[in-house]
């Protein structure tokens, strides 16, 4: 399975669309039962690195991975489907006279380990000749350690049952609303057990829990055959079945309904500049989008160039672009609590951290791994190799990256109060961005006037549009940390053959100037030129 760019945007709720939001290794499940326990991992990581430098490496690492997944989808007042699998499996990393190989296999035996070293080994031989410059790689500290995702409630251990009334409940809600004729509701939890050993000493045991639990709800007008749709504004976290206790779903499943029969009798936005505020519901795609992308150092090296283009950013203009105003701050880390992209190391042993990507505006950094870092003469990695399965190769992905809140108490509607012609934006929708990342397009879910820093009604078929450098330079208002959430999803595609990340983009609140909107109703092309990769 590959992924596109819009998958990024689709919830698990809608019939189950559970495969189109989860890694690959799903579609390849095999019969992992307790393997991963049993087996004697750094005996089989011993046996793969010894090999590796016997046959010439100078660098190799071991990722015995199992997976886990649970996906249970419902409609009004029905099960919809049920989903459960498990992967296990190993994947060999070589690097050998500057050239990387890699092979894996789904049978995790003593002789298959050695085979498949070997093959490792083979591949980046017969790549070698294509190789134009040698792979180097900064030093990371030796480390012995595990880590695992804090929950407070392990989701593989409910029962079916528990989670299907959690599901039905927020349906009841739903549907409880007049005018509302459908509702959907899903959850689904992904666990990863990884053992990662490598030449340089180390060895990390990780244990990590995902979960993407939504709805959506739609109103009809049967006179018209008008419809419109509200999915959940809550988004998928690294964090135990206590999320469907500690968020109102059955609240916010009743309001979207309302929202949905709103929009139906919502006027259409009349074209023009205004003044956007952007909920964190909505504004953490256009920060994937705009900021996450482009800032993949593998991407403006032009590695990424066949996959959803490459970057406007160049690594001549660290440290010199001003990339939005000087109230802007991204961050960068694989720290975050309750991030998706949250390690305690990634796949080549180096340590979460965080870091500036934009400092008061300036662009001043780039993700990295431990090859990339050196090609641009850094001494350290970011932390930011990862692979989807143990059946991939990995590479550069990209970390929890958020926009930092105001250090001052800003409210939402503090921010409302500063704008005379605007738009409150909820919610993801359709987009569009070009293949430098620098010119784009955002819809949303529900859309609220602003007259006279107030807040007077709903409005509908909404979609802005701007350049990158501008749109962060227009950031004038930032909230502070009571606005902030953390969004994220699954399934961020990159890669060929294309793989699925997960990653947050945490944020609060923000307002930017006179932005340039449409109205998709009247523009027939608006909103529909999403980029498929």
């Amino acid at each position: 399975m590959t992924f596109s760019r819009r998958d990024f945007i689709r919830t698990a709720g809608l019939a189950l669309g559970t495969a189109a939001v989860l890694p690959s290794w799903v579609t390849h499940a095999n019969a992992a039962t307790n393997a991963f326990i049993d087996v004697n991992k750094d005996s089989l990581a011993d046996a793969a690195l010894a090999t590796a430098k016997r046959l010439g490496a100078s660098y190799a690492d071991i990722r015995i991975n199992r997976y886990r997944l649970e996906a249970i989808s419902t409609r009004e007042r029905q099960i919809q489907n049920l989903t459960s699998g498990q992967n296990f499996g190993f994947g060999v990393r070589v690097l050998v006279n500057g050239t990387w190989g890699f092979a894996a296999s789904p049978l995790v035996t003593a002789d298959e380990i050695q085979r498949v070293t070997k093959e490792a080994i083979d591949i980046a031989k017969a790549n070698g000749p294509f190789q134009k410059k040698k792979i180097e790689l900064v030093s990371t500290p030796k480390v012995v350690a595990n880590w695992r995702t804090p929950v407070e409630r392990d989701p593989f251990d409910v029962p079916t049952d528990e989670k299907v009334a959690v599901l039905l409940k927020i349906n009841e809600a739903a549907l409880g609303v007049s005018g509302v004729s459908f509702v959907n509701s899903s959850m689904a939890w992904v666990n990863e057990q990884k053992y990662l050993a490598t030449s340089d000493g180390s060895r990390i045991e990780q244990y990590l829990i995902r979960g993407n639990p939504s709805f959506s709800a739609t109103a009809t007008n049967r006179a018209t055959g008008d419809f419109q749709s509200v999915n959940s504004l809550r988004e998928a976290q690294s964090i135990g079945f206590e999320y469907m206790s500690k968020h109102d779903w059955v609240g916010e499943a009743k309001t979207a309904a309302e929202h949905a029969v709103m929009k139906l009798k919502a006027p259409s936005v009349t074209p023009g500049k205004y003044d956007l505020v952007l909920h964190p519901s909505h504004l953490f795609l256009t920060i994937h989008e705009s900021v996450g992308h482009p800032t993949e150092l593998d991407r403006a090296m032009l590695w990424e160039a066949n996959y959803a283009g490459t970057s406007f950013l160049t690594p001549d203009k660290t440290g010199k672009l001003q990339f939005g105003s000087k109230i802007v701050n991204f961050v960068a880390d694989r720290t975050q609590k309750l991030g998706l992209a949250t390690v305690g190391w990634d796949d080549e042993a180096v340590p979460g951290q965080e870091w500036h990507i934009v400092k008061d505006g300036l662009f001043v950094d780039w993700q990295t791994t431990r090859d990339t870092a050196k090609m641009v003469g850094k001494n350290k990695s970011y932390g930011c190799l990862h692979a989807d399965s143990w059946g991939s190769v990995p590479f550069p992905r990209m970390p929890n990256l958020s926009l930092v809140p105001a250090k001052e108490d800003v409210s939402q509607d503090d921010l409302i109060a500063g704008v005379e012609n605007g738009i409150v934006i909820y919610g993801r929708g359709s987009y569009s961005i070009d293949q430098q990342r620098y010119n784009f397009q955002f819809g949303g879910q529900t859309f609220w006037e602003i007259k006279n820093g107030k807040v007077t009604g709903m409005l509908r078929d909404v979609a802005y549009q701007s350049r990158t450098t501008d749109f962060w330079g227009a950031c004038d208002g930032i909230g502070g940390r009571s606005t902030y959430e953390i969004p994220g999803s699954f399934n961020d595609g990159k890669g060929e053959p294309g793989q699925s990340n997960a990653v947050s983009h945490g944020c609060p609140t923000a307002r930017f100037r006179n932005i340039n909107v449409l109205n998709t109703a009247s523009s027939p092309n608006a909103g529909q030129m999403e980029d498929d990769h």
